[in-house]
């Protein structure tokens, strides 16, 4: 007869693959809906059948030891599977909303403006719409996806779709008292001038005067802005001179409440559409393959 396959306790592996996937049992704990003290007592459950340890304390935190990630490995793709496949069983993968991760100010000015085409383009996409103002997880807890507009390196557990090419420029309101001033000068009249900025892209204005042959260290800032949207709505209430991504100004370069006189220049940063590297939900290829066409 042959031999019976032996398998490890199900409900301490599955404590343990949320505690390495999260890298917290606390995180753990709540996403399975039981106590510190239970997932705990699961890991050492399936330590103990092991024979070895599979984290360590590093600081105040956890560290997988080599055997802990070559299970965690192991059972995160299992795991993964066997969600994957109950969903496509239960027919519930592409009824379920798809829930989406975003920068407010990407949220605001540009996904929300295009939700009609892209509901008609994506109909069975039933979307639903997180805004996060933190930086993302690397296991992206409870999103399916992140659209972001980042720079790489990218965290190793994600699997990365990338939509476009930033490019940043300087815009200011055809109302603004700079605005006569300035038309038609070199992008050297910037410098001096006090410009608005945002806490949450500091290298923003450093990268275009590098682009620009301008050493950073002779821009001025003025007034700053804790996020983006309020950075940009303070240019196109005539306040300044701002830095922006160009697809996130586009409408109003259309519309003509922003003019970019110096143009925009590429950076190192990207669009993404960020997924976990076990995800096989087959939305989001459809999904990023829309966003890249959209971003142009």
């Amino acid at each position: 007869m042959p031999a019976p396959r032996d398998l490890p306790p199900l409900n301490a592996l599955r404590a343990f693959e949320a505690t390495a996937r999260l890298a917290s049992v606390s995180r753990a704990a709540r996403e399975l809906h039981v106590t510190h003290g239970a997932v705990s007592r699961q890991i050492r459950v399936l330590e103990e059948a092991l024979g070895q340890p599979l984290f360590a304390r590093q600081g105040r935190g956890l560290a997988l030891t080599a055997p802990g990630q070559r299970l965690r490995d192991g059972a995160g793709a299992a795991f993964e599977q066997l969600r994957d496949t109950w969903q496509r069983l239960a027919g519930a993968e592409q009824e379920r909303p798809f829930v989406l991760g975003c920068p407010g100010s990407l949220l605001a000015r540009w996904v929300i403006p295009r939700l009609d085409p892209l509901g008609r383009d994506l109909p069975s996409l039933k979307l639903h719409l997180s805004a996060q103002e933190t930086p993302f997880e690397p296991a992206l807890p409870g999103l399916d996806a992140a659209l972001l507009l980042a720079e790489p390196p990218w965290p190793q557990d994600w699997r990365v779709r990338e939509l476009a090419t930033e490019h940043i420029g300087p815009v200011l309101s055809p109302r603004c008292p700079l605005a006569g001033r300035l038309s038609g000068q070199p992008a050297r009249a910037l410098v001096g001038e006090p410009l608005l900025h945002t806490s949450s892209r500091p290298q923003a204005w450093p990268q275009w005067a590098t682009a620009n042959g301008i050493a950073p260290q002779e821009l001025v800032h003025g007034q700053g802005f804790e996020h983006l949207y309020y950075l940009l709505e303070a240019a196109v209430a005539g306040l300044g001179v701002a830095i922006a991504p160009m697809q996130l100004v586009a409408d109003d370069l259309s519309s003509g409440r922003l003019i970019a006189p110096w143009g925009f220049a590429p950076t190192q940063g990207r669009w993404i559409l960020a997924a976990s590297r076990r995800s096989q939900d087959e939305r989001i290829d459809a999904l990023a393959a829309w966003l890249r066409e959209a971003l142009g």
